[in-house]
């Protein structure tokens, strides 16, 4: 019979090849102690030549740490996690940041209310969570808060100063958004808001914000507003492709200022299948700047903010709460916004 691997290599066989005590290996697994750089490179090197892996539930059992963070989304509706690449590049961020420090994403869709969604924060003991749109007098945000777990609060608008927050300026952004079309002479300018009726809108911070914005901007030109002209549908491409439906219907229309990035695409698409020209005929505005944005036909202006960045400062604020236990000075962080004016506006046609 041949010779045979040993088929599991342990700390201990790592510290015998390299020379050194079991717990200087623990010392450089886990960046603690101190260890001179000359050891640390060679026990680095024994690692890769034995290909071992530390045993996360060993570690775990050392740290008391699940290493797990929970990412919740609200699921107000269904298949808006995968329809939506808002979420997808939200959650690059986060698991980036997350990867670097060890730590592993569970993505959660969880509906406004679900106890049970979340049990999983109690049976996986999970280290932290990031929840996106929460809002006041949620009742997933109030049991969230029970739970007495690291959280950040990410496009969440809640009053409460203790909650460590990340958002952007989304009214400033609207503000943008509608004078950009305005300055363009567009007056009848529709609004695509997502799924949430506009009564209900109120209750939900980002939504909340835009609307703002989006009546300051009419405001100041003298411009009334006018319910009417804000349509509830999806937050998907399937929802922007019907309000086109709809808003083609609506001559006095000129311009559509639409809440999310996927749904404007959804829009010029279904224009584009009626045979409405954007811009010429129609101008679309779309708010995130998603990846796809600068190559639809024809390339969607927008407002800008940095998603991924976003993702990352969220679970850097988390991590520094899970693995320092010490006060942030600053429990709510604004990022920026900016347009990026490219080719679906343009002056309205007499």
């Amino acid at each position: 019979m041949g010779n045979f691997m040993k088929e599991t290599i342990n700390i201990k066989d790592v510290a015998e090849r390299a020379n050194v005590s079991i717990a200087t290996v623990s010392n450089v697994i886990n960046g603690k102690g101190r260890v001179s750089t000359n050891t640390i490179s060679k026990v680095k090197k024994v690692i890769e030549e034995l290909n071992y892996s530390p045993s996360m539930s060993a570690r775990n059992l050392k740290t008391k740490k699940s290493h797990l963070i929970g990412v919740i989304v609200p699921t107000s509706m269904p298949g808006r996690l995968q329809d939506n690449p808002f979420y997808w590049d939200l959650v690059t961020g986060i698991e980036e940041g997350a990867r670097d420090k060890q730590f592993h994403v569970i993505l959660m869709g969880v509906a406004d209310g679900d106890e049970k969604g979340l049990s999983i924060v109690k049976e996986r003991q999970l280290d932290g969570l990031i929840v996106v749109g929460g809002y006041e007098g949620s009742l997933t945000v109030e049991q969230i808060r029970k739970l007495n777990v690291p959280s950040v609060f990410m496009d969440s608008y809640i009053s409460d100063p203790d909650l460590y927050q990340v958002c952007i300026d989304d009214k400033l952004g609207a503000y943008q958004a509608t004078k950009h079309l305005i300055d363009l002479g567009h007056e009848n300018i529709a609004i695509l808001l997502g799924d949430i009726p506009y009564e209900e809108s109120h209750r939900y911070g980002v939504l909340h914000e835009r609307i703002l914005g989006y009546k300051e901007a009419l405001d100041e030109k003298g411009i009334a507003f006018d319910s009417q002209l804000i349509i509830s549908l999806p937050t998907s491409m399937e929802g922007g492709y019907k309000a086109a439906k709809e808003i083609a219907k609506r001559k006095e229309i000129t311009a559509v200022f639409s809440f999310s990035d996927v749904s404007a695409m959804g829009l010029l698409r279904g224009f584009d299948e009626m045979g409405i020209n954007v811009p010429t005929d129609i101008s679309v505005v779309g708010f995130d700047d998603l990846f796809l944005s600068e190559y639809t036909s024809p390339p969607l202006t927008t407002v800008h903010q940095d998603i991924v960045a976003k993702g990352q400062t969220a679970i850097m604020h988390l991590l520094d709460q899970i693995e320092n236990k010490r006060m942030i000075n600053y429990r709510k962080v604004v990022l920026p916004i900016e347009m990026k004016v490219r080719k679906t506006t343009s002056s309205v046609q007499c």
